[in-house]
């Protein structure tokens, strides 16, 4: 039961909560205004839908804490939340987040300093965190929904062709060459690639040969490498990475044939990605004038030969189906729920990328380079 009362100079309602303990909300304009929400109240309590408001007290930082506890979040998410999320609203009670005030971060704050792309994210971060917090009773709506913001669309992202991904390689160390090369030709992602381990790189003793090996996607042993648990083997044409196992058996001085992971950097440790695009990636692109070295689509991430990989599918008439799964994304509809992968069309698909590979790729492994190896 709600009650209005008039105390003072003011008006305020009163009710009693499921514990027994009576809540008492100020603020009201005049009567009319209190007898209404007192209404509100006895007609959300009747319906169960009335939300404990001291519920709505607890803090963002303690929120996103207890969010964080059921949730494996992504290092993305994390950094979304430490860089922008919480030094906006720490402190604040997620029942204190007006709406209008998430779209004046968003568009005064947000938008410009940062891509469209990026702050979409954090808001699609920010959003999630609210909607449980809603879902949990805490509030009774997501300050995040119909912010009526519109975003530039996010600009269609480059790709490489066979012989552009081989000039990159070429104008890398060694290693790094290697590693460009196996992204193109399998379409691993830079957490998968860079924490591919031995022990799951299955490849012929026999080199060349003409039986094809399986490079499989890193597991999520350790806890720096944001990869997904492998579904299939990723699969190259038997050629592209024939040079893993002669780079294993002639590491160049100083790095271990025995390391755990297949592409390392300097003394055998994880490659960083900020340190790789700074100091080898960047580069490459930018070319080198006095090398002859012309630049080569300046505005590609490493992550864009995973582009790259999926148009070379999509010219070679690989089916829908093997590159969704191929490249881990999710069946979306029901012709991909109903669509299953045989071994001709694996076949098929190895049989292309061997004939790319064989009239335009065919970059090959120096065994004593004339680059230097960079850190990263």
């Amino acid at each position: 039961m709600a009650w209005a009362e008039h105390r003072g100079d003011g008006f305020r309602v009163r009710y009693r909560l499921d514990d027994g303990s009576i809540f008492t909300e100020t603020g009201f304009a005049d009567r009319n205004e209190e007898e209404n929400r007192a209404a509100d109240i006895e007609s959300d309590q009747r319906r169960r839908r009335f939300v404990d408001p001291r519920l709505a007290e607890t803090t963002i930082d303690e929120w996103v804490r207890q969010w964080s506890d059921a949730h494996r979040v992504a290092d993305i998410t994390w950094a979304a939340c430490d860089s922008h999320i919480r030094p906006r609203w720490s402190g604040s009670a997620v029942g204190d987040i007006p709406r209008i005030a998430v779209k004046g971060w968003v568009n005064k704050t947000l938008r410009p300093t940062l891509s469209d792309k990026s702050t979409q994210d954090i808001l699609v971060v920010f959003s999630m965190i609210l909607g449980e917090a809603v879902d949990e009773g805490l509030i009774g709506a997501n300050p995040c929904r119909k912010l009526r913001i519109t975003f530039a669309d996010r600009p269609e992202r480059p790709h490489a062709t066979t012989d552009e991904v081989d000039a990159l390689a070429g104008r890398m160390s060694p290693d790094n060459g290697l590693m460009t090369i196996t992204a193109a030709y399998t379409g691993l992602r830079w957490g998968e690639i860079t924490g591919l381990q031995w022990t799951r790189t299955h490849l012929d003793d026999d080199i060349p040969t003409r039986r094809r090996p399986e490079v499989r996607r890193a597991a999520r042993d350790e806890e720096q490498i944001g990869t997904r648990p492998a579904q299939d083997p990723r699969q190259c044409p038997h050629r592209a990475p024939a040079t893993l196992p002669r780079r294993r058996a002639t590491s160049p001085p100083g790095r271990n044939p025995d390391a755990q992971f297949v592409f390392t950097g300097v003394n055998g440790g994880l490659h960083r990605r900020s340190n790789f695009r700074r100091r080898v990636w960047l580069p490459a692109l930018a070319g080198d004038e006095q090398k002859g070295w012309s630049p080569l689509n300046k505005e590609m991430h490493f992550h864009d030969l995973r582009h790259t990989h999926e148009t070379w599918l999509i010219e070679n008439h690989v089916r829908r189906i093997l590159r969704l799964v191929r490249l881990g994304h999710k069946r979306e509809d029901v012709d991909d729920l109903y669509s299953h992968i045989t071994q001709q069309m694996i076949e098929e698909t190895l049989q292309a990328l061997q004939q790319r590979w064989e009239q335009d790729g065919g970059w090959t492994w120096t065994e004593s380079p004339t680059i230097a190896p960079e850190a990263a």
